[in-house]
């Protein structure tokens, strides 16, 4: 178990979540609805549902916006919502998944594939790059929870496989059949909820892009964040800190 993950958290510039809040809500929303529609809405005996409403709540979702989730999906006419997953390559050849809820299959792998060849990439079969992946659990903390040392002696004992700490979050990733238990352990011993609960794409190995192609990557994970049918998107591109500067700048 290595204590330090050369792998970052993929899904790029946190804080610009900050900024499309209402759209994180939604996303978030459209989860919980699809969790408590599929296995019921009690939070106890459903542990999907559970993970999505611990991550709403982790992302400051209020309370009447969760309860109202839930309820929409034992409604009769609630929308039914599929999962697709949509598999590319970006710019510089980096590999990249995209998860996806839609009402409408054709308008979600449409929008996605116009996407795709507007930003300097190109939509692939299903399968073409998620070899390169491993579906893992990932569990974050803000760094101030515990310090590098007490986050990586928590995570041991909780049964993770890997942490990643930097100066912002701890980055815990397990199996994914143990993504429960090894968060219902952390909880315990942190004292607190984490921010983020979930199962992710984990690439195996990474790929460092240029600032050109850094500059049209970004702008392709920029679109499809900003797409209603797009859930989370992965991939395996490293941007190095000098090339965000420059970007950021």
């Amino acid at each position: 178990m290595a204590g330090h993950s050369k792998f970052k958290n993929i899904m790029h510039r946190k804080g610009a979540q900050d900024k499309k809040r209402s759209s994180l809500f939604s996303k978030l929303s459209k989860e919980i609805t699809v969790a408590a529609k599929m296995g019921g809405p009690d939070i106890d005996s459903n542990p999907r549902l559970r993970l999505a409403v611990q991550n709403a709540r982790g992302n400051s979702m209020p309370k009447d916006n969760i309860e109202r989730a839930i309820n929409k999906s034992q409604a009769g006419d609630a929308d039914n919502y599929e999962e697709i997953r949509y598999e590319g390559f970006g710019p510089g050849g980096v590999a990249l998944i995209v998860e996806s809820l839609t009402d409408n299959r054709n308008r979600s792998a449409s929008d996605i594939r116009t996407a795709f060849s507007k930003n300097g990439g190109n939509l692939g079969e299903s399968g073409s790059v998620s070899y390169q992946f491993d579906r893992v659990g990932e569990i974050i903390y803000p760094a101030s929870a515990k310090s590098a040392e007490e986050m990586f002696e928590a995570a041991l004992e909780a049964g993770a496989d890997d942490v990643s700490s930097d100066d912002e979050t701890h980055e815990i990733y397990c199996e994914a059949e143990e993504l429960n238990n090894v968060r219902e352990a952390l909880v315990d011993a942190v004292g607190d909820e984490p921010t983020s609960a979930k199962l992710i794409w984990k690439p195996q190995n990474t790929i460092e892009v240029g600032e050109d192609q850094a500059r049209t990557l970004l702008k392709l994970l920029d679109v499809l964040d900003d797409n209603d049918d797009v859930q989370n998107v992965y991939g395996n591109y490293e941007v190095p800190e000098d090339v965000m500067e420059k970007l950021n700048g």
